[in-house]
């Protein structure tokens, strides 16, 4: 059994144990988050979409952590004009564990 959420402008193909790391969330380590945005939810074969969410369905979670990404590098340049920008990027994330889907 799998479903699909949406959290972050983002969309998560999720199971029971897995652990994703999602667009950063207000929460502390070890705090219970609910997704109720689910979008596709498939059991035993059948699969149930939604329009746009499936009613009734939920995933349930725990926060593992909370972090950044490694640093990326944006770098502007313009040939023959003496410009150049450097600036570093890190994203922050949560890290959570999927306990169970309600469908």
């Amino acid at each position: 059994m799998y479903a699909i959420i949406k959290t972050g402008g983002k969309q998560y193909r999720v199971q029971e144990g897995d652990v994703v790391m999602i667009e950063k969330l207000d929460a502390e380590e070890g705090a219970a988050v609910e997704f109720d945005q689910v979008l596709t939810v498939v059991k035993d074969g059948s699969v149930e979409i939604g329009k746009p969410v499936v009613a009734g369905a939920k995933v349930t979670g725990k926060v593992v952590a909370q972090g950044k990404e490694k640093k990326i590098l944006v770098f502007k340049y313009k040939a023959k004009s003496n410009y150049r920008r450097r600036q570093g990027h890190r994203q922050p994330f949560t890290k959570v564990v999927i306990e169970k889907i309600l469908a």
